[in-house]
């Protein structure tokens, strides 16, 4: 067990002797001399709860985080005690507590250590505020990695990194800068080959050092609240993500034109600009399903008003542009311009809706509009009304989605960049400040937003986006990575951020392609299209004030590169709803990192440009100008290169060929990929046929295709298809078995197979155990077979 190392810091307080112990079921309480009360909570077999109170006390239980759905339960509970410590087993932990010290030892049940205390939990009494600052020591196993912390602009291991979390409006932020715009205090460490995962779920100011102080030490810490965090044991990483997702709550999803590609700038004025540009993409045959309107559609920056010489009628605007197959999405800010004649202003002020300081008065900043005041988004009351604002919009005028900004909140023109720290909350009914509510102020507008897109676009399914976020905000939003700039650091930085949401269970993620401030030249564009077309959130979105940047505004080399992949997007829209699909049902991410998709790998462990699409293409963006090609790492396995059908083996790296036309693009053996025709916009076509390739495979692989009405909530009472596709392939022959669930029936009836790999020459077909004669299969050479998609078995044979 730890030893009792007399580590002091001046200043710091620590628990002592254990004195007495408590079970309440699930929960265990134990409690030292020095009035330091433990209590664990086991919620599943590999997950518990641990909360650390000083003199005798804890807060409120209360957490903006935590899903109320999420699952609970476990299998076994013993506890038992020796003269020193105290051993609590489920079937997946053992955790010892040191009667001396409080300490913690948590093992998997062969006893291999998995995480364990330095000095464990210690405080410090914040004098200036009142209450501690709290902290959690822990020892850094030898070879240990960790990851996640969401957004950070730094490598994907962030071992020997210091970092906090203060959601921080960050223009143009490079590499390593800290804080950005979201705080997602969870983290994932891997330690001999196992996984397990630190959600340190408190809202005020956190830091995090993964060894960076000291070399054995990892330790997180907050500057108030309680020391309140989650474990969670993997041993695999993708366990340990989708455990922390179920957690802190999963998306429902999106409709299917969410997934398509958006176009966006700062700012689309007037109304004949924003036809031009939709007018644009259709004559250039470039897909694209949404079209954006930044502030500038305001009138005078205002939240729920329009601009009604730049925008005469947006009803009919919008009710044009979505005839043609655009979804018109709207900017909404907190920030409310003190006006007395603008009616949203008066009834905040006549309901006591604005934040206000520590000593009464409104707290005010200056944001776009001026001189603002701002709703206290933590008052279920104002979270109510604001859902109401949306009503016009929405049900009204047909608005499509909400984009909320500048919701940190961000403040212009002082120090903090955002309110001041005296700002109070009703933080629903548990009164605090703004450095407690800071962190959960954007998600808090945007669950109010969520709620209220929801329910006025009803039947159809919502669509939000947010900048700001603590963990659980993908329960309401999409996201993105903020203010990013045109550069080749952060086309680098923006692969990296990607696979950390997916990884902090926020996989609905995308960046400013191209992006927002200074101007791209067109490789670069072409190079950020080619990457981002593989993330979840697919936008093009720029300041505007060094030039355009629309897939037409450099040459028609670099439109018709972006055409090619924004196409590609679209054909594989069905594989990404799949992924989605599994993402909001199971908690699966929809992007891995190579350590998340091979941790027992360690080549993987510091690998940061390559990534897993769903979980069966490999993709790898070229970073650098001037590149015709790469080398990058393939994991183990055999994989098909996309555009050239070599087989190539895993583990380890090769170059890869890739002129500006192409991306290392991979596709795992044995795959089944869903594509879909080409579209301009998601609904354009009928789809009559679902194409599948077929990766061949001497061997076994699953695949699944997720389906539904593409909208509205149908799914959620079983019209759906989900077909599950089993793959194994012999020498001389393939077969297919599908099961399918659900009662939606999809717009085709036929199932075309593309066969890439194939080591034979088809000779025979068999469907549902009936050999069917080769003239009767529509054919196309040895390649392509259709048939009907309610098979229920197909083999291929080989001569």
């Amino acid at each position: 067990m730890i030893t009792n190392t007399e580590l002091e810091y001046k200043g710091n307080l620590y628990p002592n002797q254990i004195v007495d112990f408590l079970q309440d079921v699930d929960k265990l309480y134990f409690t030292s001399e020095n009035g330091v009360v433990l209590q664990i909570t086991v919620l599943r077999n590999s997950m518990l709860r641990f909360r650390y109170a000083t003199s005798y006390n804890f807060e409120p239980d209360f957490s903006y985080a935590i899903s109320k759905v999420g699952r609970r339960g476990y299998d076994k509970l013993d506890i038992s005690e020796t003269k020193t410590e105290y051993l609590i087993e489920t079937i997946r932990m053992k955790v010892l507590v040191d009667k001396k010290t409080m300490r913690v030892q948590i093992s998997d049940p062969e006893g291999n250590i998995i995480n364990e205390d330095e000095i464990g939990f210690h405080w410090e009494e914040n004098y200036e505020y009142g209450g501690n600052t709290v902290k959690m020591s822990k020892i850094a196993q030898t070879g240990e990695s960790f990851y996640g912390l969401g957004d950070k602009a730094t490598h994907s291991n962030l071992k020997g990194k210091r970092l906090e979390n203060w959601v921080t409006d960050s223009y143009a932020y490079g590499k390593d800068r800290d804080p950005l715009y979201k705080a997602i205090p969870f983290y994932v460490g891997l330690t001999n080959g196992k996984a397990y995962g630190i959600f340190f779920d408190n809202s005020f100011k956190t830091h995090f050092d993964f060894a960076h102080e000291r070399r054995t030490t990892a330790s997180f810490w907050a500057d108030g609240g309680e020391m309140n965090y989650y474990f969670i044991y993997g041993p695999d990483m993708s366990k340990v993500v989708r455990l922390y997702t179920d957690l802190t709550g999963k998306p429902e999803l999106p409709p299917l034109w969410a997934l398509g590609y958006q176009q966006s700038k700062w700012s689309y004025f007037p109304e004949s600009n924003v036809k031009e540009i939709t007018k644009k993409f259709r004559d250039l045959k470039i897909p694209c399903d949404a079209i954006y309107l930044d502030i500038d559609y305001m009138d005078g920056f205002r939240c729920f008003t329009w601009d009604k010489t730049r925008f005469p009628d947006p009803k009919r605007m919008i009710g044009e542009l979505e005839e043609d197959g655009f979804k018109t999405v709207v900017m909404i800010d907190p920030g409310i311009k003190i006006d007395r004649d603008y009616w949203v202003y008066q009834e905040a002020m006549e309901n006591d809706y604005f934040c206000k300081r520590g000593d009464g008065p409104y707290m005010h900043g200056k944001v776009w509009p001026g001189e603002c005041h701002f709703p206290d988004f933590t008052n279920p009351e104002v979270r109510k009304w604001w859902a109401e604002l949306y009503k016009e919009f929405m049900a009204e005028m047909g608005v499509h989605a909400v984009w909320n900004d500048m919701n940190e909140p961000a403040v212009m023109e002082v120090p903090s960049k955002t309110a001041p720290l005296d700002t109070r909350h009703n933080n629903d009914g548990n009164p605090s400040t703004h450095r407690k509510s800071h962190n959960v102020y954007g998600m808090q507008m945007v669950r109010a937003t969520y709620n209220g897109v929801k329910k006025h676009s009803y039947p159809k399914r919502p669509f939000v986006i947010t900048r700001a976020a603590y963990a659980g905000t993908q329960r309401y939003a999409c996201t993105w990575t903020g203010d990013n700039v045109a550069t080749w650091e952060h086309l680098w930085l923006a692969n990296v951020q990607m696979q950390r949401m997916c990884m902090s269970g926020y996989s609905f993620v995308g960046s400013d392609i191209g992006g927002f401030a200074e101007q791209p030249n067109g490789e670069l564009f072409a190079r950020w299209i080619q990457l981002g077309i593989f993330h979840p959130f697919c936008r093009v979105h720029s300041s505007g004030d060094h030039g355009d940047q629309e897939p037409w505004s450099f040459d028609e080399e670099i439109t018709n590169i972006v055409r090619k992949f924004v196409e590609l997007r679209y054909e594989l829209l069905p594989y990404l709803y799949t992924m989605f699909y599994d993402y909001s049902k199971n908690g699966i991410a929809m992007l891995k990192s190579l350590v998340m998709f091979d941790q027992e790998d360690p080549q993987t462990h510091f690998r940061t440009d390559e990534f897993i699409f769903g979980d069966q293409i490999l993709v790898c963006p070229v970073q650098e100008p001037n590149a015709q090609g790469r080398r990058m790492y393939i994991p183990r396995g055999k994989w098909y290169n996309f555009w050239t059908e070599e087989v190539v083996d895993g583990g380890k790296e090769k170059w890869v060929a890739a002129d500006l036309d192409k991306i290392p693009l991979f596709i795992k053996e044995g795959a089944i990929i869903p594509k879909y025709p080409v579209q301009q916009y998601v609904g354009e076509k009928i789809i009559d046929t679902l194409i599948l390739d077929v990766y061949y495979k001497e061997g076994v692989e699953n695949s699944m295709v997720y389906e539904d009405g593409q909208d509205g909530y149908d799914y959620t009472k079983g019209r759906y298809s989900h077909r599950k596709l089993k793959l194994q392939g012999k020498p001389n022959s393939l077969s297919i078995q599908q099961h399918k669930d659900g009662t939606f029936i999809t717009s085709y009836n036929t199932l075309e197979f593309r066969f890439h790999g194939l080591p034979f020459e088809i000779d025979g077909i068999e469907i549902d155990n009936e050999e069917v004669s080769l003239k009767d299969i529509n054919q196309n050479g040895n390649h392509s077979i259709e048939v009907n998609k309610n098979f229920t078995s197909l083999r291929i044979i080989g001569k």
